[in-house]
């Protein structure tokens, strides 16, 4: 017997491997393998077994060494949805289906470089060619004996490793060793022991065995008591007493038995909300009745919730999974991000106690991993999470939740495939046949673009529950001069007054300034130098904490300069504000006020971002101050306060979605106010009070702004009248990205019939962890290419010749259909 295996690296085809007889049983369709792979050991997925290869093979097939699950991570729908996974955003099958493994258990090969240093320093100093990748090797072999592969790589910057270091080996220089690397997750177990005699004949033992050790009379009558089945080990020593030898020697007695089970460990939730009846409203009802009849019958469909900020979309999501683990289905809800999570999960719990499993990359891998052996055992019905959460082995699903579907969160940007979850999970939910609800007060331009050409559904709730109102929303314009807006850093006088008289009423506030740090420059007055990050072509952020200059991009940092690196000035400003120093303004401003900033840069720390809403539900914190974050999903009633720093940081963007983006984030940041029967107030500072966007957010109005912005998108041909692809390449020689990507670009003109592609340029950020890079863009036009497989199998053609040529080994494309930025 044979077996097609695909590995998650970026190539198409499978591997024939011969499945020794002692695998037979275990070796199957959807299981992970452990096989040989050139000279590394890697694991790969199953994906077809036969009895013998279409035709004689010229090689000798190889054995599989090993079977690394106990069941199948898929079945044949899971496959289909991978393979379409793979396909669709122009990925390999294996690297879809790295999606399906359970998390940190996968395994290969690692090699370990043992150094002889002496003789690595020898050789650096007969070394003539002083920049050269053996040099590198060898000056960091001369002064660390051990190192690993992919360190050594790290720290030399040398790619192609592996010749040199054979080379190096032949002469004695160093070894290399190779070994299987462990995963990063196990399943944790324990010592459980039992009673293994009857009562009866327990009691019959005790006189004597409390002769020789009361102790381990403590210890059987504990056994003898019956609360549980079975009792953990350490529970019992720390409790009885009794020693583990002497529990052994019972069992070696037969008087008790041991045994080794697995622990579940479960997600600690820090955030907790009380449970509240809640009656829906005329309008949820509906909503719920349009959607039920998809559920109960399995009919896909895809249905958008077009609801205003607080019009109760959570508890309409909660309704329909009740009412679908009711007809024995279950549910999956994706939230944009893990800020998101907090509130979804306490009130998921409330409604279905153990049933929820919780998946987001903020959880613990021990946890994660139990919550997918729950999951896939069919003991959990309800999973939510972020993005990642989609690739739950969840069974038998009636209902899938995209909540914020407009978010570009649910974009995967850095792995092939760059997958979006909102069209991944409506291809899943129509190979499983149930119903996608999609959720949002600013849906995407695409969704309402199906929503109103009939391929959706659109239902909606146009008012908010519990008689709260929409806010207030007033544009305050900061470009003015100071006797007009009287502005104290930061804040005009008119949201400071607004500021202190929330403090007064012991009101919450929220503050969105969506840059992180304190400043996003060093700047020097007398030559106009930007103190720039030294891998990548962005300024570097100071961060006040830390009192560092710190790179967004590969995380470099260094300490602040005194003087200017450039022309020894000591004329140094910072210019530009983050969360940082929105943060430390405020804390002046309002020295009595409790203030909490919530970015990436403070949500390291496990439970902090619950602790921090807890505390401003419970009133402990007075004025949240974030990013975007603080933009998305919270809903606490005593906010009545919102105020946008600065609402120019994402309009300016030179890329297609820009308004889109400013329009959503502005609108559901005003949308945390006034969740109340108290009234609610927004307050937005800009340098640009005239723009559209501002007067659509400032009137509420949703309908004008996707008017305005879908003629827009079709007089400039983007989606959705257009399919999109960008293509990028990055190198550490900007000469060879460039030829790199011109070389394809000259192979899609051969498709200009029905593929328009833009010339190779440098992308805005030129340089990002040292290396260059070069995007172009290439689309097609819907009415000519309804489903975009005319533009897919022209990049494949293309790519296929571009690799055929042999003159750019060294080059890989990455591409990314559906981009959600051009920049």
């Amino acid at each position: 017997m044979y077996a097609e295996i695909v590995f998650p690296i970026p190539h198409k085809g499978g591997f024939t491997y011969e499945i020794p007889r002692h695998l037979l049983g275990e070796a199957v369709f959807g299981k992970r393998a452990i096989v040989p792979f050139g000279k590394r050991t890697l694991s790969g997925y199953i994906v077809r077994t036969f009895d013998s290869p279409d035709s004689p093979p010229e090689f000798t097939i190889k054995q599989i060494h090993d079977i690394l699950d106990e069941f199948p991570l898929f079945d044949e729908d899971g496959f289909r949805f991978y393979q379409w996974l793979g396909d669709f955003y122009l990925g390999s099958l294996g690297e879809a289906l790295r999606h399906a493994d359970p998390y940190g258990t996968g395994v290969e090969s690692v090699k370990t470089i043992i150094a002889e240093k002496s003789v690595c320093a020898q050789m650096l100093e007969e070394e003539t060619r002083k920049s050269g990748s053996r040099f590198k090797i060898l000056e960091y072999l001369s002064t660390h004996a051990t190192v690993s592969l992919k360190h050594l790589q790290k720290k030399t910057g040398v790619k192609n490793i592996n010749s040199t270091l054979r080379k190096l080996e032949a002469v004695g220089a160093l070894t290399v060793i190779s070994d299987m690397s462990s995963p990063k997750v196990r399943e944790k177990t324990a010592l459980f022991v039992r009673l293994a005699i009857p009562l009866e004949t327990l009691y019959e033992m005790l006189p004597e065995i409390e002769k020789r050790s009361p102790g381990r009379v403590r210890f059987l009558l504990a056994l003898a008591s019956g609360k549980q089945p079975v009792y953990p080990i350490q529970a019992m020593i720390r409790t009885t007493g009794i020693s583990l030898a002497a529990i052994r020697a019972l069992e070696a007695k037969g008087v008790v038995e041991v045994t080794r089970s697995r622990i579940e460990r479960k997600t600690t939730h820090f955030y907790t909300e009380d449970e509240k009846e809640i009656i829906l409203s005329d309008k949820q009802k509906e909503v719920v009745d349009a959607i039920l009849p998809s559920v109960e019958s399995g009919i896909f469909k895809v249905f958008l919730l077009h609801g205003v900020t607080g019009s109760g979309k959570t508890q309409v999501y909660i309704e329909l999974a009740e009412q679908t683990l009711a007809a024995g289905k279950s549910v999956l809800i994706l939230v944009p991000e893990i800020s998101l999570t907090p509130q979804m999960t306490a009130r998921l719990t409330n409604a279905f106690q153990d049933q929820v499993a919780v998946l987001h990359s903020r959880v613990a891998g021990g946890e994660r991993l139990d919550a997918w052996h729950n999951i896939a055992a069919g003991n959990i019905q309800v999973v939510t999470g972020a993005r990642s959460a989609l690739f739950a082995p969840l069974q038998n699903i009636g209902l899938i939740v995209i909540d914020e579907e407009h978010d570009s969160s649910y974009k995967q940007s850095e792995l092939s495939p760059r997958y979006h979850a909102r069209e991944a999970a409506i291809m899943k939910a129509k190979i499983e046949g149930c119903p996608v609800l999609l959720g949002s007060a600013t849906p995407s331009v695409e969704s309402m673009f199906n929503a109103v050409s009939g391929k959706y559904e659109l239902l909606t709730l146009p008012e908010r529950i519990d008689n709260a109102t929409l806010p207030d929303i007033t544009i305050v314009d900061v470009s003015k001069g100071e006797n007009e807006v009287k502005q104290e850093g930061l804040f005009s006088k008119i949201l400071i007054d607004k500021i202190r008289d929330r403090l007064k009423k012991k009101e919450g506030i929220i503050l969105l300034q969506n840059r992180r740090g304190f400043s996003t420059q060093l700047f020097c007055q007398s030559c106009s130098t930007v103190e720039q990050c030294t891998n990548c072509t962005v300024s570097l952020v100071y961060h006040l904490n830390d009192t560092l200059l710190r790179c967004h991009y590969c995380g470099y940092t260094k300490p602040v300069p005194r003087i200017c690196n450039t022309c020894g000035s000591k004329h140094l400003i910072h210019l530009g504000a983050g969360t940082q120093k929105v943060e430390d303004e405020i804390e002046i401003l309002f020295p009595g006020a409790v203030v909490k900033r919530i970015d990436s840069d403070t949500m390291d720390k496990k439970g902090l971002l619950s602790s921090i809403l807890l505390g401003f539900r419970n009133g402990d914190v007075d004025i949240l101050v974030g990013t975007q974050i603080v933009a998305k999903g919270l809903d606490f009633a005593r906010v009545t306060l919102v105020g946008v720093v600065s609402a120019e940081t994402s309009l300016w963007l030179p890329d297609y979605r820009a308004n889109e983006r400013t329009f959503q984030l502005l609108t559901q940041v005003a949308g945390r106010a006034g969740r109340s029967s108290i009234k609610g107030e927004v307050i937005i500072q800009t340098l640009n009070p005239d723009h559209i966007v501002l007067r659509d957010v400032v009137a509420g109005d949703y309908q004008a702004f996707y008017n305005n912005e879908i003629e827009s998108r079709e007089g400039r041909g983007y989606p959705p009248y257009t399919h999109l692809c960008l293509a990028e390449v990055k190198h550490e020689h900007e000469e060879k990205a460039r030829e790199g990507l011109t070389e394809f670009y000259l192979e899609m003109l051969k498709h200009k019939s029905i593929v328009y592609s833009t010339p190779p340029t440098a992308a805005v950020i030129r340089k990002i962890k040292n290396e260059y890079r070069y995007q172009m863009l290439m689309r097609s036009w819907r009415k000519n290419d309804p489903a975009g497989n005319g533009l897919r199998k022209a990049i494949e053609e293309s790519y296929t010749r571009f690799r055929e040529t042999g003159k750019h080994k060294d080059i890989r494309i990455v591409f990314d259909i559906n981009p959600q930025s051009v920049v």
